[in-house]
């Protein structure tokens, strides 16, 4: 099934924020060669479920709003004024930014190697097996995090709750 990519128009049957033609020129920038290697297939799905990620972990923190209610995607949206971006400065209504479409990219490269947000049962607090012994701090979350994409992100991202920006006057 061929990969129906978001175009900027809305498409209410967009599966992916980036091609797959992109993806792997992003991949082979970045000097990860193995995603070439991959089938077709497999890159497709890989970038569904990025897509899939990105689009469960971040659509309450996408500034701005869909153009449609019709779109399948996050993306494009309108009245986005990036972060750091000059005061004003608004994305056209039609842009899916390189960052989003780089993160879907790289999210997808994880993809194809693992799930990015598997299951999870009850959170560990102390285990020992012979001599090791693991325990994690309390409220740590047991969901995979993605430092890289999130910075990718960053610009279009609402600051997470609890955070107030740094302002000085």
């Amino acid at each position: 099934m061929t990969l129906v990519v978001e175009n900027g128009t809305g498409l209410a049957n967009a599966e992916s924020y980036i091609s797959v033609a992109d993806a792997t020129t992003f991949h082979e920038a970045q000097g990860e060669l193995g995603w070439g290697e991959l089938y077709l297939e497999v890159m497709e799905q890989s970038l569904r479920r990025a897509t899939a990620y990105m689009v469960g972990v971040y659509r309450l923190r996408w500034l701005g709003y869909p153009t449609s209610d019709t779109q399948a995607l996050d993306w494009p949206r309108q009245q986005v004024c990036p972060r750091g971006a000059i005061p004003g400065s608004v994305l056209s209504n039609d842009t899916i930014p390189v960052s989003v479409k780089n993160a879907c990219a790289s999210l997808a490269w994880r993809a194809a190697n693992a799930d990015l947000l598997a299951d999870y049962g009850r959170l560990t607090a102390s285990e020992s097996i012979g001599p090791i012994s693991v325990s994690y701090a309390p409220g740590s979350s047991p969901v995979q995090k993605y430092p890289a994409v999130d910075n990718m992100l960053r610009s279009y991202l609402r600051s997470v709750a609890g955070q107030i920006p740094l302002v000085r006057m």
